[in-house]
């Protein structure tokens, strides 16, 4: 009797660490752009520019957050017949946010008369019938809002066209923007620029230290 009592409970032992290391369920991967994750119906593209910077290169620091904010300037080339609107997504795909890259700023129903948005675009000289959607600040509406990259390696930055076959409601968030926009993609394109830290920026003011912990009675 007192062999199969051992017996058991080496048994019970040598299945703990078993358990113990189980690896836990792995969390889903983050999505990818909206180009990506969302692709056209068909194998038409658009040529994406903008006068800041070229393809893949360095976004000017006046580009940024860092130094001004001012709109890089965006152009693309017509869209296929069907075409009804463009919408404009500018992501951050090095950095995450609730599993998707992180988003800029987004503006639709562009008409199709207009192929191209000026440098230092005001915040309300987005052309007209067209609306900002949510942003790098929430889900409110917005206009532009470059890059703060911190410091540490570039950030990779998507300017997205995408030509569509119809126009959007009023999107309480980038879910309910894509939405919209699945299935209706006749053509797309990017251009994408890289943003790093201003090495001559200030540094973030300290975190205010916690407080301390109330004395004993």
């Amino acid at each position: 009797m007192k062999s199969l009592y051992t017996a058991a409970a080496i048994l019970a032992l040598a299945a703990i660490p078993a358990f113990a290391q189980a690896p836990a369920a792995a969390a889903g991967p983050n999505r990818p752009n909206a180009l990506v994750e969302f692709p056209a119906n068909g194998s038409a593209k658009l040529t994406v520019t903008t006068p800041a910077f070229k393809d893949g290169g360095d976004i000017p620091f006046a580009n940024t957050m860092y130094q001004g904010n001012h709109f890089p300037g965006l152009a693309w080339t017509k869209g296929p017949s069907g075409t009804k609107s463009y919408a404009v997504i500018m992501q951050d795909t090095t950095g995450f946010r609730l599993g998707a890259p992180i988003l800029h700023w987004t503006l639709y129903n562009v008409p199709t008369s207009v192929t191209s948005l000026p440098a230092d675009m005001a915040p309300d000289a987005n052309p007209a019938g067209s609306a900002y959607g949510p942003g790098r600040n929430g889900d409110q509406p917005q206009p532009y809002t470059g890059p703060r990259t911190p410091p540490g390696p570039k950030h990779v930055y998507h300017l997205q066209v995408f030509a569509l076959d119809n126009t959007l409601t009023a999107p309480t968030n980038y879910d309910t923007l894509v939405s919209q926009m699945k299935g209706h993609i006749l053509a797309d394109g990017e251009v994408i620029g890289m943003g790093f830290a201003d090495p001559s920026a200030p540094p973030p003011p300290p975190r205010p230290a916690a407080p301390a912990p109330a004395a004993p009675m």
